[in-house]
């Protein structure tokens, strides 16, 4: 992997995570540290079975 392709996976691994992070704070009723981590957490693993699959499809 070069630099420009580690460049783009981040990037679009970073789009990913905030676009299920926003939704996952929109989805919950409660906002404490708690649900904060736990969403950032799901919204990580989530993210990089997007980018994962993304990849698997492609070719790339």
């Amino acid at each position: 992997m070069d630099r420009r392709t580690a460049l783009v996976t981040t990037v679009e691994f970073l789009a990913w995570w905030a676009a299920l992070a926003v939704l996952w704070l929109v989805l919950i009723s409660a906002v404490d540290t708690l649900e904060l981590a736990v969403g950032a957490g799901v919204a990580a693993v989530a993210a990089l079975a997007a980018v994962a699959a993304r990849r698997a499809v492609t070719g790339r």
